[in-house]
């Protein structure tokens, strides 16, 4: 199984969203990544902010290399999520057939499948970052769950 994390510049919430399920899952098993629909921050570690929350639980993050989504991507991974709805449109305008939009969903659709987005942690100082990372980490569980069954 190949799961890929996709959020704007791949600097805050997707970073963080593959170091929480890979903290869940057999990595021997399981391969996951992150990218930004953005190319922003190409070749940055993730934000500090979120290297800390993340370090906060236990978790290291601090390794990771920031990449843009690439069509390719369809190719290697078996699922994609996006953070948010933009991400989401901006990944299935990229999609080259039904078989690539088929992989893309919502993250926050695997708790509750109505229209939920994983919000900007900058808005909200520390805070926002804590928050973010307590709905994905909820989200990684199921997922979680559900690979290793």
């Amino acid at each position: 199984m190949k799961v890929l994390m996709v959020c704007l510049g791949n600097i805050c919430r997707s970073p963080l969203a593959e170091g929480i399920l890979k903290s869940k899952v057999d990595t021997t098993k399981v391969h996951v990544d992150s990218a930004g629909t953005a190319g922003y921050h190409i070749g940055n570690t993730p934000d500090p902010r979120s290297i800390k929350i993340a370090q906060n639980h236990n978790i290291d993050i601090s390794s990771q290399v920031c990449r843009k989504f690439l069509v390719s991507d369809f190719d290697t991974f078996d699922v994609i999520y996006a953070m948010d709805k933009s991400n989401y449109g901006n990944i299935i305008g990229m999609a080259r057939n039904r078989a690539d939009a088929e992989k893309v969903k919502l993250l926050l659709n695997e708790i509750d499948p109505t229209d939920q987005e994983v919000p900007d942690p900058y808005y909200d100082a520390d805070d926002g970052f804590e928050t973010v990372f307590q709905m994905i980490d909820k989200a990684c569980n199921i997922i979680a769950a559900r690979i290793d069954h």
